[in-house]
């Protein structure tokens, strides 16, 4: 039996139910939860997940709506700017495909914010191809398995898109089961600091487990710090936006955080990430991108 086919026998029998696995999740659907996904954890994703799809059920339900509607659905989900990279995608879909995620990997590469992992991602979960879908998770697993290391390095290369192609199955269907079988293991099974090795389905096979080493002692990588950092100032001004009821004059944005060349950089940074737009040359109003008449129309 290969890793493929014993990493599908315990997927069908482990895997959590996560609705944008469902069969009959569409391909926007896919898209919206991987993005979401990126360096957050399910337990937060889904809420917002369900909550962005009942109001956004297509890519044209969200392309006629500006991009500071999709910046305060995205809520405190973190990294906001996937917000606005959702909203350029559902745009151009429309644009480019007629209102339908391309099933396409060099079509849909080409989509804004659509990198190798994504694009691959949503050829394989939503249309059944066969493609390396190669994360964290994924590399972590190949690389104790095959490999016999503790762990992989800390961005996908060629070669790990190359690894795990093969041990991809030829019949695309199966092939795609065993991507997101993969995954799962890497995400519930074989995670980075504490491996349940005895409910591996590799566990007599893999090569790490085999050497007898152990994980090493610690953190796999240092912990990112969030208090007090521009991320976190960055955050507390997009929430008096999110939640404003016209335009934020620059003195209501100075209250939110004492010390000025900090909360100044957040808020520069801010704008030149499109995320938020000044309404005047003083800068002197501020509103989410795209927050214009009719939402406020004091503006008229």
């Amino acid at each position: 039996m290969t890793l493929a086919d014993s990493a599908i026998r315990w997927y069908e029998e482990n895997a959590r139910d996560l609705p944008w696995r469902q069969p009959d999740t569409s391909a926007w659907a896919v898209l919206v939860s991987e993005v979401m996904l990126q360096q957050t954890p399910v337990v937060r994703v889904e809420p917002a997940w369900r909550a962005w799809m009942n109001r956004w059920p297509t890519p044209a339900d969200l392309a006629v709506d500006p991009p500071s509607e999709a910046i305060r659905m995205w809520g405190r989900l973190g990294y906001p700017r996937r917000a606005m990279r959702l909203h350029a995608c559902a745009v151009a879909i429309v644009e480019r495909h007629g209102g339908r995620v391309p099933d396409d990997l060099d079509q849909l590469l080409a989509l804004p914010g659509v990198g190798t992992y994504t694009g691959r991602a949503v050829a394989t979960f939503a249309y059944g191809q066969r493609h390396p879908v190669v994360d964290t998770n994924v590399r972590r697993v190949v690389c104790r398995a095959v490999e016999g290391k503790p762990d992989a390095g800390p961005n996908t290369t060629t070669a790990d898109l190359v690894a795990m192609e093969a041990l991809l199955p030829e019949e695309p269907a199966v092939a795609a089961k065993a991507s997101i079988a993969f995954m799962e293991l890497g995400a519930i099974v074989c995670v980075a600091r504490a491996p349940r090795c005895v409910d591996c389905p590799f566990e007599q096979v893999c090569a790490f487990r085999q050497s007898g080493e152990a994980i090493p002692a610690g953190p796999s990588r240092k912990p990112q710090r969030y208090a007090g950092t521009d991320r976190q100032v960055r955050g507390l001004l997009l929430e008096v936006l999110r939640n404003a009821t016209a335009p934020v004059p620059r003195q209501r944005l100075d209250t939110v955080w004492v010390d000025d060349v900090q909360r100044a950089r957040a808020l520069a940074g801010l704008v030149e990430d499109g995320l938020v737009e000044p309404l005047d040359s003083d800068a002197d109003r501020f509103v989410l991108a795209g927050d214009h008449p009719p939402r406020f129309p004091t503006l008229l």
